[in-house]
C-alpha cells in the first residue's frame, strides 16, 4: 500500500505496533501533505530505523515529469509518467502575475465529446487523490523555478471528468485546501464538469466551497446530445434542476463555459436558448474559442463571436471572452491527448 493511502487512525495503529511514539504520525502527516515530499529519505526528522520500517511496509509510488512543452505565450504543457507507466497531461498557465495549474482527474476520458481530442482517447483508469495532488506539487515546483511565483489557482479542466472520479477529486481538494495540507483557498479552485447530474447534487449536499464550472456549449437538448453523449442520461432539464439545487444549497454563482462552433451553436437563436437556460440561477458565462483538433468542427468567425457576446450582454448577463492559451503545443481546452504536440 502507498503510504498516502493509509488513514490517520491506521497510521497511529501501525506506529503503536512498531513501538513508535504517537507524535511520529503528526510528523509523517506534515511531510506527506504540507511539505509534499516524494520519498521517505527526505523526512529528515524521522529516525533512520523508522524510515527503514516504512520502506519495508509501505510503497511511495512516484509521479514524474516525463516531458515539457513551452508555448509561444509561455504556457507549459507537462507529460506526467505515473507509477504504472500510464501517462496524463497538465498545463501551467501564466497570466497577469498569476499562474494557474490545469490538472487531470482521470487517465483518458470515457465521455467521448465529439469536439474534444481527450475524449477520443477512451477511459483507462481513475487517478488516485495523491496523483492529482502530485500534479499540483510538481507544477508548483516548476512554477517557482520558471516564473518565480507559486501556483495561485487550480482548475480541474485537464483529462477526464472530475465528477466521475468523485471520491478521489473530493479528497484531493480537501487536502489541497486544508490547514493541515496545502492551505489553498477554496475560492482559487475550480471544478469543471460536462454536467453529471448526480455529482452536482452531491456537491450541493456537501456544501462544496470551491467554484463549479459547467461545460454546457449548447442549450438545445438534441444538439447537445450529439456533441456530448453524456447529455442523453443527464438531460438539459435535469441539469438545470441540479444547478438550481446547487445554488440554493451553496449560494454560489456558477460559471457556464460555452464553446463557439461555426454555424452549429453560434446563432442568435442559440444565444437566446442559452439565456433561457441561465435564467434559473446566477451565472457568469465564459465564451471559449474552439481549438481545432482532428474533428470536423471550426471556430466561429470573429464577427459572429462579437454578435453572440453582445446579445448576451444586452440580456444583463456577465460574459467574459476567454483567450486560448497554449494552442501551438496542443495545451488548450480540448486538445490534451498523450505525448507529442500536434
Amino acid at each position: 500500500m502507498d503510504i498516502r493511502e493509509i488513514s490517520s487512525e491506521k497510521l497511529l495503529e501501525y506506529l503503536q505496533q512498531k513501538n513508535e511514539k504517537p507524535f511520529r504520525a503528526i510528523q509523517l502527516h506534515q511531510w506527506l501533505w504540507e511539505k509534499n515530499v516524494f520519498s521517505f529519505d527526505e523526512m529528515f526528522n524521522i529516525p533512520k530505523n523508522l524510515q527503514k520500517k516504512l520502506k519495508t511496509d509501505f510503497s511511495f509510488l512516484q509521479t514524474t515529469i516525463e516531458k515539457e512543452f513551452v508555448s509561444k505565450d509561455k504556457s507549459i504543457k507537462f507529460l506526467f509518467q505515473l507509477f504504472d507507466s500510464e501517462q496524463i497531461e497538465g498545463v501551467l498557465i501564466p497570466s497577469q502575475g498569476r499562474v494557474t495549474a490545469c490538472v487531470s482527474s482521470q487517465v483518458g476520458c470515457a465521455l467521448r465529446c465529439t469536439f474534444c481530442a481527450t475524449g477520443m482517447l477512451g477511459f483507462k483508469r481513475q487517478l488516485r487523490f495523491w496523483e492529482i495532488i502530485d500534479q499540483y506539487v510538481l507544477m508548483n515546483h516548476r512554477s517557482m523555478e520558471i516564473f518565480g511565483i507559486h501556483v495561485s489557482n487550480i482548475v480541474f479542466m485537464g483529462m477526464g471528468e472530475p465528477l466521475l472520479n468523485y471520491e478521489n477529486v473530493s479528497k484531493a481538494i480537501e487536502i489541497l485546501t486544508s490547514d493541515n495540507g496545502n492551505r489553498i483557498s477554496p475560492s482559487r479552485i475550480t471544478l469543471s464538469t460536462v454536467g453529471i447530474v448526480a455529482g452536482i447534487r452531491k456537491l450541493a449536499d456537501e456544501r462544496f466551497k470551491s467554484n463549479l464550472a459547467l461545460s454546457l456549449h449548447v442549450a438545445d437538448h438534441d444538439l447537445r446530445s450529439l456533441l456530448i453523449p453524456a447529455n442523453k442520461t443527464n438531460t438539459i432539464k435535469e441539469l438545470q434542476d441540479a444547478l438550481r439545487y446547487y445554488v440554493e444549497k451553496t449560494n454560489q454563482r456558477i460559471t457556464i463555459e460555452y464553446l463557439l462552433l461555426n454555424k452549429l451553436n453560434d446563432s442568435l437563436a442559440d444565444a437566446e436558448k442559452l439565456c433561457h437556460f441561465c435564467k434559473a440561477f446566477p451565472v457568469k458565462i465564459n465564451i471559449i474559442e474552439y481549438n481545432e483538433t482532428t474533428t470536423q468542427y471550426k471556430p466561429s468567425t470573429p464577427e459572429v463571436k462579437i454578435a453572440f457576446t453582445k446579445y448576451l450582454k444586452a440580456k444583463n448577463l456577465i460574459v467574459n471572452v476567454r483567450q486560448s492559451m497554449g494552442k501551438d503545443i496542443a495545451a488548450a481546452c480540448g486538445q490534451l491527448t498523450i505525448g507529442e504536440h500536434y
